[in-house]
């Protein structure tokens, strides 16, 4: 119940901001795993969550007529060029589209993070996705430890030191 009333807050907050409003990670409010997550990328490689144990995970759900999915992926791609020497990735999860036009997109935009195809939606619909973008932050054990619901800016102070907290050669705080 508490992960529906932050999600609910998160709602009311991007509705009054507008479509472009900022999002906040929230802390997560489950201690278990990250579900399952076994998706192939544009080039057909599978892709699983627990093959990037050891790293911390953006997983990002998104799609191409979200405007405020496209607004935030160059930040995403600054944040993955800053933390290339770090444990981190991204996994960007396009939801329910055509391959050929998600390639379209991602050239378009010039970014070069992990994009997975939920082709069937089935995997936005196990991690209970229903606004775009959702973001999770998985910590380098495989646990959900922030979410966002809406775009976020990921080249924020605040928003690079939450992820620098969970890099796995950080002291736990």
């Amino acid at each position: 119940m508490p992960r529906q009333r932050t999600r609910l807050f998160a709602l009311v907050l991007l509705a009054m901001g507008g479509p472009t409003a900022v999002a906040a990670l929230f802390p997560s409010q489950d201690d278990g795993p990250a579900p399952a997550l076994e998706l192939p990328d544009l080039g057909g490689t599978q892709h699983g969550l627990g093959d990037y144990r050891g790293k911390v995970v953006l997983v990002n759900f998104w799609a191409t007529w979200c405007a405020p999915c496209i607004i935030e992926m160059p930040g995403m791609q600054r944040l993955l060029s800053d933390m290339k020497q770090r444990p981190f990735t991204i996994l960007a999860v396009n939801v329910s589209e055509p391959e050929g036009k998600v390639w379209r997109f991602k050239n378009m935009l010039k970014v070069n993070f992990t994009t997975l195809l939920d082709s069937d939606g089935a995997v936005s619909e196990a991690w209970d996705v229903q606004v775009y973008p959702t973001s999770y932050l998985i910590d380098s054990t495989g646990h959900i430890r922030y979410t966002a619901y809406g775009m976020i800016d990921w080249d924020s102070d605040e928003t690079r030191g939450l992820i620098e907290q969970l890099m796995p050669d950080q002291p736990a705080k």
